[in-house]
């Protein structure tokens, strides 16, 4: 009965454990930090190494036996057989180790360990046969998951007999208490043939000589496959100290198709293949290490000891049972002149921090022999910078440029001094009369701009720098800055993209025929951004609302490439369009990013080729999404449109993990107090002259992740800082004093839960959270409300009945009309409710009062809250149906 009881609690938790699989690999690693702290010390591995799980499944516990390491950088050797004769194969590891006490852990096959004790010092060797890596964790990493039907293949007639783990103890000082520690990895392993085998590809260079003070030595590996196909899933790096970048692709017909980049300064553990390669006989498999010799005396070679280089690219891999091989290496190179052809990235170094923590490369003898301050410093992966950091977004509330006088705004950036440049229309509009059906420009006669369109503001005080611009531009749309200061800017009435000098009055360049739409090298049609690559200097034109492509220019304007078609109508897949609407270059991942509008999602390309490398795409950003913005150290920030009529998503700005996708916080106008649908607060709100999202069209981050966010339609710029505590701030509007408290669950409700599974689930929690984190400011404004309120009625009330005693019916009749009038101004215009953007958005029956958003082609609308009338909107032609918005 108790076996029967050991059964089921194994199977409960391998399954919970499962589990984890449809979990966001952020949340997966949010919950491994959480809890890998009081796995470290369990040892019940040692006691019970082998745990059924069925007839043809078990659990095998490979783990330290309960060791105290004496000094820091120690590494220590453990084995373990497989303890059953039959052929088994691994399907899954689940690590059982925390960053506080292990560095990294590697576990080998092999059949011979070096040593029988129940451990010992690895400087003996790990095994003295051949050994295959299986697997490694470092920085608790989750669980590595193999995909379905994949298996490591051991025991048998020609696998591994023993399992070898090597744990890598760092800084000691979490064993002053001398407790004994039992990290290790449980190794899930079927009886079960598995159709699909797994198994190592070694890139190793070794015949690399490094020379002193060199600063870039690049060191090339390339072989031929000539065998049965393959399918690459996951890969490792490895050099030791002088290594900068190690990069591997698989290159067919010419196409370098990369399979992985890493610094291998990061933790050297298994990382995902982001999209899945396969590898067919005569690919060629190519790898670059890239070192600087900077810093050393003498020739550094390939070897083994501390003072040695390698330069090692694993490649984790399955291919069918019956052709597979377990390993495999390549240490030549077969092709040197092909790699004139590699990709940019694989030269650009991954930039380490120095504020990290220190990282020896799995050779402790390095560390032992070398000054503690000249170590390199450990990076922390970007996932863990960000829940390090506790990110958090809010309005910074007394920023002055809230006020300023603009046109409509379409673009922002940030230019090399931090200074905030904003591009905006001046006394120009986007409507319906803007473009005939052919998209050709009818307001001409008006002339360009007369105000300077281009301002530079000192984005602590908002403070006027630097005006230019006037008499040059129709239709102001995108802005980008390149690193030297230019200013990239589109025109969607002029077709043309102009690179313009901080103090030139003419361009520098012009790309595009002016007031001319088209689809060719020469012509665009409504461009929408601009994005210059650092390295290269290439330049990356989205092309726009009529087209649906993004176009390459050298950095004289010379056309390279272009990519991208129009958005099926089954569907829109990688590579499609529907309005190509703002350009984030990610010089860290060579990777460009589009916000493609229309359908609600970022698609990310490789910059040298325009291949599709990801999408992302979240329930919250609508419809709709209309511009994006990168900053150094992995951060992504966007902002959506306004909700469909009957849809509820909310306009709002967004931070995501770039490597992940996820969202870590979403940020509003921190005065959404006033969002309820109460008239009365509706009024207070208009009356007070409260902002809120309208229409943001464009947003752009600096190094100091200071958010600016510029909208279209209430013609003004926002500004948001990031926080680690949330602040009680006083807002003082028209002599009424509201302090707005924003508790910790106000926090809480602005990041999305990575431990959600179901994201329905999840946006009803977060609603359930905003209803209580909102209730102690309403209840607040609600009691300041009252008593005018109270006083107002009763002054109608008596005034109506004083009339109605001295002049009696006629009187009362005019008395209704009147009040009719006061009240309508509290609760706004007619029967349509007041113009506030999205304050009425997410309501049944919303409606714009205007232009119908479904009859125009997405477009940045304005509309005269003053005036129902006057209405002023971003606006093309309409396409067949169905139309998109026209916002």
């Amino acid at each position: 009965m108790a076996g029967l009881v050991n059964n089921l609690l194994i199977l409960f938790l391998v399954f919970q454990n499962s589990c984890l699989g449809f979990r966001s690999p952020l949340s997966v690693f949010k919950r491994y930090k959480d809890t890998t702290r009081s796995l470290s010390n369990e040892c019940l591995g040692s006691n019970r190494p082998v745990i059924s799980l069925g007839l043809s499944d078990f659990a095998l516990d490979v783990r330290m036996p309960g060791v105290t390491p004496k000094q820091s950088d120690t590494y220590l050797c453990m084995s373990l057989p497989l303890l059953v004769d039959d052929e088994a194969y691994v399907v899954d590891f689940k690590p059982h180790a925390s960053m506080d006490t292990v560095h990294h852990m590697l576990l080998f096959g092999c059949n011979e360990p070096s040593s029988t004790e129940s451990y010992w010092d690895c400087d003996e060797g790990t095994c003295k046969d051949k050994s295959n890596i299986l697997y490694a964790w470092a920085r608790n990493a989750p669980p590595t998951r193999l995909p379905k039907g994949v298996g490591f293949r051991v025991g048998g007639e020609t696998g591994s007999k023993y399992f070898v783990l090597q744990v890598h103890y760092g800084d000691i000082s979490a064993f002053r208490d001398k407790h004994k520690d039992c990290s290790g990895v449980t190794l899930h392993l079927t009886r079960q043939k598995q159709p699909l085998i797994a198994g190592m590809y070694l890139m190793m260079s070794v015949n690399t000589v490094i020379p002193p003070g060199e600063k870039v030595v690049d060191a090339d590996i390339a072989c031929h496959y000539k065998r049965f196909p393959m399918h690459l899933f996951a890969y490792r790096v490895h050099t030791h100290r002088l290594g900068k970048v190690v990069s591997g692709y698989r290159v067919r017909n010419g196409q370098w198709t990369l399979i992985g980049r890493q610094s291998p300064q990061l933790p050297q553990a298994f990382y995902p293949v982001e999209h899945p390669v396969d590898v067919h006989f005569d690919d060629i498999l190519a790898a670059r290490c890239v070192f600087s010799g900077e810093g050393r005396t003498t020739e550094t070679h390939i070897g083994g000891t501390a003072n040695d280089e390698m330069c090692n690219f694993y490649i984790m891999y399955y291919m069918e049972a019956k052709h597979a091989v377990s390993y495999m290496t390549c240490t030549q190179n077969a092709n040197p002149e092909m790699f004139r052809n590699i990709p940019q990235e694989a030269n650009i170094p991954i930039l380490v921090e120095s504020d990290m923590l220190k990282m020896t490369h799995g050779h402790h003898e390095e560390s032992k022999d070398a000054d503690k301050s000249s170590l390199l410093q450990q990076p922390k992966r970007e996932e863990e910078e960000v829940l390090d950091q506790d990110f958090h977004i809010e309005e910074v509330v007394d920023w002055p440029g809230l006020n300023l006088k603009l046109g409509q705004v379409s673009g922002l950036a940030v230019d090399p001094e931090n200074n905030l440049v904003i591009f905006h229309r001046g006394d120009h509009v986007w409507d319906e009369n803007s473009f005939d059906n052919k998209f050709v420009y009818q307001q001409r006669g008006v002339g360009p701009i007369e105000q300077n369109t281009i301002l530079v503001l000192n984005p602590s005080n908002a403070q006027l720098l630097h005006s230019m611009g006037k008499n040059l531009f129709y239709l102001p749309h995108g802005l980008s800055i390149d690193k030297n200061g230019n200013y990239w800017v589109t025109d969607v009435a002029l077709h043309q993209v102009f690179k313009l000098g901080a103090d030139d009055k003419e361009p520098l360049l012009i790309l595009g025929t002016a007031l001319q739409p088209g689809g060719d090298k020469n012509h665009f049609c409504q461009p929408t951004d601009v994005a210059v690559d650092p390295i290269t200097g290439s330049i990356y034109v989205s092309d726009g609302y009529c087209n649906s492509r993004i176009v390459r220019f050298s950095p004289n304007g010379l056309y390279i490439q272009q990519w991208g078609e129009e958005t099926s109508l089954d569907g829109a897949k990688p590579g499609q369009f529907h309005i190509p609407h703002s350009l984030a270059l990610i010089p860290d991942f060579s990777q460009l990013c589009v916000a493609d509008r229309e359908n609600g999602r970022i698609q990310c390309f490789r910059l040298e080729t325009g291949e599709f490398i990801r999408e992302i795409k979240h329930n919250s950003f609508g419809r709709e999404l209309f511009a994006i913005s990168y900053v150094r150290g992995g951060l992504l920030f966007a902002v959506n449109g306004m909700p469909y009529p009957g849809e509820t998503e909310p306009v709002q700005g967004f931070v995501m993990n770039f490597s992940t996708g996820e969202i870590i916080d979403t940020f509003s106008p921190i005065r959404k107090a006033f969002t309820s649908g109460s008239p009365m607060i509706s009024s207070l709100r208009t009356s007070l002259k409260f902002k809120t999202f309208e229409m943001p069209h464009d947003v752009v981050a600096s190094e100091d992740k200071t958010v600016f966010v510029g909208d279209v339609h209430a013609r003004t710029v926002w500004k948001f800082t990031s926080t680690e505590k949330m602040e009680h701030r006083s807002v003082k509007k028209a002599g009424i004093e509201v302090q707005e408290v924003k508790e910790t669950i106000i926090e809480t409700s602005l990041k999305n839960n990575p431990e959600s599974k179901e994201p329905l689930k999840k946006e009803e929690k977060q609603h359930v959270v905003q209803q209580a984190s909102t209730r102690v400011s309403f209840v607040l404004i609600t009691t300041l409300l009252v008593i005018p309120v109270v006083v107002l009625l009763a002054i109608l009330v008596f005034i109506r009945w004083r009339k109605t005693a001295v002049y009696g019916a006629d009187a009362e009749h005019k008395l209704d009309s009147s009040s009719g009038r006061i009240l309508g101004r509290l609760r706004g215009k007619g029967g349509g409710g007041l113009n506030l953007g999205n304050f009425f958005a997410s309501h049944k029956g919303y409606s714009r009062k205007g232009f119908d958003r479904l009859s125009t082609e997405g477009s940045d609308q304005e509309k005269d809250e003053d005036d129902g009338t006057d209405s002023e909107e971003e606006y093309s032609a309409p396409p067949p149906p169905p139309a998109p918005s026209s916002s």
